[in-house]
């Protein structure tokens, strides 16, 4: 039913009030937030630094379409593992910490690259970002992938799938019980011969690529690529979303990707104010459904049997 959904959304968003563009983001951020939640919701690190892998991803498909290729899939592939790889190689520095230090050193990291971004005008812009790039088609033999918003939706959706089928494949694994089991007791799993910081920095490693990915499609999206992909704040927003949806739901994040996107595209256009909107949604949440909409939601149905 949500793939149906999802296919055909182009056909029927527009009666909502929304748009491909809308659609996109929900998508992109859907993707990011469940990458993140890899480590937030199942492996059980609280991370303000997913950005960094984010804006990573995205400046590495604007300077691959911008000085090396107009092949949008190349591009992609480059930035995916530009973040991917900083995060794998960064991995077994931030799991040396848990609790408060794990997230505080997630946060130092992300504004480490945050700075670089700003102050390396020649290669970033600086503070103005990234531009002189654009998507371009994608050429098949006899059959051409036009990149206007509804062909760009389908990218998104096509790069959507393949993240969450890696996510799931990778949850339902032994080595995704594994990180479950690191999230509920890791000194247990320590005293039964485990190495915990080897499984927290594979889980870290594999959320970073699947951010990167995301990333990635937010630059295509915007043909733009800014510091403030880098920043913090931006981290903030995805953990928001994971915790909106559930974090310890699959599709919790896309849940909470909806509402938080839908919410902020609206209340933008009414209130120049529209982060109080925002803040009073997870307010909301956190008080009446602290386990988040998806979780409540399987509460319910557990009650009902």
């Amino acid at each position: 039913m949500l793939a149906a959904a999802l296919l055909t959304a182009p056909l029927w968003l527009h009666y909502l009030g929304g748009y491909d563009d809308l659609a996109s983001r929900v998508l992109i951020y859907a993707l990011a937030a469940m990458g993140l939640n890899l480590v937030l919701g199942f492996t059980g690190g609280l991370s303000f630094g997913h950005a960094a892998y984010f804006g990573l991803g995205a400046y590495g498909v604007g300077l691959m379409l911008k000085y090396y290729t107009h092949n949008v899939a190349l591009a992609l592939i480059g930035g995916t593992l530009l973040g991917g790889l900083a995060a794998a190689v960064l991995a077994p520095v931030v799991v040396r910490r848990r609790g408060i230090y794990f997230a505080m050193i997630t946060i130092a990291i992300g504004q480490m690259f945050y700075f670089i971004a700003v102050r390396w005008n020649v290669v970033t812009g600086g503070l103005d970002g990234l531009t002189g790039f654009s998507r371009h088609a994608l050429h098949f033999p006899g059959w051409v992938w036009s990149m206007n918003d509804t062909g760009f939706y389908y990218l998104v959706v096509l790069c959507f799938a393949l993240g969450a089928l890696a996510l799931w494949v990778v949850l339902n694994s032994p080595l995704g019980h594994t990180f479950v089991a690191v999230r509920e007791n890791h000194k247990r799993l320590t005293f039964l011969g485990a190495n915990v910081q080897k499984y927290a920095a594979l889980s870290f490693a594999i959320s970073g690529f699947v951010v990167a990915l995301a990333g990635g499609l937010n630059a295509l999206l915007d043909n733009f690529a800014s510091p403030n992909l880098l920043n913090y704040s931006l981290s903030g927003d995805f953990v928001i979303i994971a915790v909106l949806g559930g974090m310890r739901s699959f599709w919790g994040p896309f849940v909470g990707a909806i509402i938080f996107v839908a919410a902020r595209d609206y209340a933008s256009t009414v209130t120049q104010n529209w982060m109080s909107v925002i803040g009073l949604i997870f307010i909301l949440s956190v008080l009446f459904f602290p386990m988040g909409i998806m979780g409540f939601l399987h509460k319910l149905r557990t009650e009902k049997r």
